[in-house]
């Protein structure tokens, strides 16, 4: 199971203006114990700026954008040498990932963001995720590392995506006013009425309330990957939502991850066509199997990296539509050759296939 956890400043410091040590060792033990499960765990922190903050002996803050970079810039390396260190106790290897909101909206940034993080997982290498607060202008922010942990969560295609918080979950009303007010097991859909319980922001320690939560949840589940709402309090939280205990507020996903990627596949305007050769355009028709360049005879149109393209037969009907793991050009250059040519051609690989059947939705 591919699992995206998003930790918030309030669960960092288990409500003081510290992080909390004792706490983050339990949750590096559970995420190191899912990794050596099999499982695939990603981690979406918060508390640089709060480290930052620390690390300075809590001056009084003005709470500018100046300020915030300032601590973030100091707090980012403490913080991910706090998480070295604990991962060190269970013999686990991390790597510190910063990212912008650029790195989503542009597609080469994107596809370098999601290899980098498709290699730590596949190598047992736990990525820690952060927003780059120390060059990002608030204008052009993600917004809240909830949102961010829903971008990320969609990137790496997650089985599930867990946001720990200092509430139990989503509430009929706010229980701090509210004593009669009872928690929301599950939320099938994010409606307007799952919207009014979203209250305000969070405390002063974080940036985010369950506002952000929820429409962190909208995202993912738009998606296909379900998400949970839960307390940080609880020991070993992560492995016992991943074995299935109930805790927290459960969003369910609104479609499934395939049906989500073949419409944005199909939504997607096409800029190219890659002419396929019989046993290429039969591989495809009859067992979906990926497309290699050795397949390919003819490359038409201008495209980049990971932008759909038609796979079309010698008799000219379109078979497939799929995202490109080469450009244009490149493809030019490495159609019709074998696999293990691709590096020799082009001085890099992105692996062997032009298109991966992941990627490949037959029409």
């Amino acid at each position: 199971m591919r699992v995206v956890l998003k930790l918030g400043t309030s669960v960092l410091t288990a409500g003081t203006d510290r992080l909390h040590r004792p706490r983050l060792v339990d949750l590096m033990r559970g995420l190191a114990g899912l990794r050596a499960a099999g499982h695939q765990p990603a981690l979406v922190t918060s508390g640089a700026v709060l480290a930052g903050w620390e690390a300075l002996n809590f001056p009084p803050r003005d709470r500018t954008l100046a300020e915030k970079q300032l601590l973030a810039a100091i707090g980012q390396g403490r913080l991910m040498h706090t998480y070295a260190t604990l991962a060190d106790l269970y013999d686990l290897q991390v790597a510190q990932v910063l990212l912008t909101a650029d790195d989503f909206r542009n597609r080469t940034r994107y596809l370098n963001a999601r290899t980098t993080l498709e290699s730590c997982l596949s190598r047992g290498v736990l990525p820690v995720i952060n927003e780059n607060d120390a060059v990002t202008l608030e204008q052009i922010k993600l917004g809240d590392n909830d949102t961010l942990s829903a971008f990320v969560a969609n990137l790496l295609e997650a089985d599930l995506l867990v946001i720990l918080t200092d509430a139990p979950g989503l509430y009929t009303a706010d229980p701090r006013t509210h004593p009669d007010a009872t928690l929301i097991p599950d939320v099938p859909r994010v409606t307007p009425d799952i919207w009014a319980l979203a209250g305000g922001a969070g405390s002063h320690r974080g940036t985010g309330g369950m506002h952000t939560k929820i429409q962190a949840a909208e995202i993912a589940t738009r998606a296909g990957t379900p998400v949970v709402i839960a307390s940080g309090d609880i020991p070993d939280i992560l492995p016992r939502l991943v074995a299935g205990e109930r805790h927290g507020t459960r969003f369910h996903p609104a479609t499934t991850r395939l049906e989500a990627r073949k419409r944005w596949i199909l939504a997607e305007v096409a800029p190219g066509r890659l002419h396929l050769d019989e046993g290429a355009a039969r591989a495809i028709r009859e067992r979906g199997s990926s497309l290699l360049p050795a397949g390919i005879t003819r490359v038409d149109g201008d495209f980049q990296r990971g932008q759909t393209v038609r796979l079309t037969g010698p008799d000219g009907a379109e078979l497939a539509r799929g995202l490109t793991r080469y450009a244009a050009a490149d493809l030019t250059r490495i159609a019709g050759r074998h696999s293990r040519d691709i590096e020799a051609q082009l001085g890099y690989t992105y692996g062997p296939e032009a298109v991966h059947r992941d990627d490949l939705i037959r029409l």
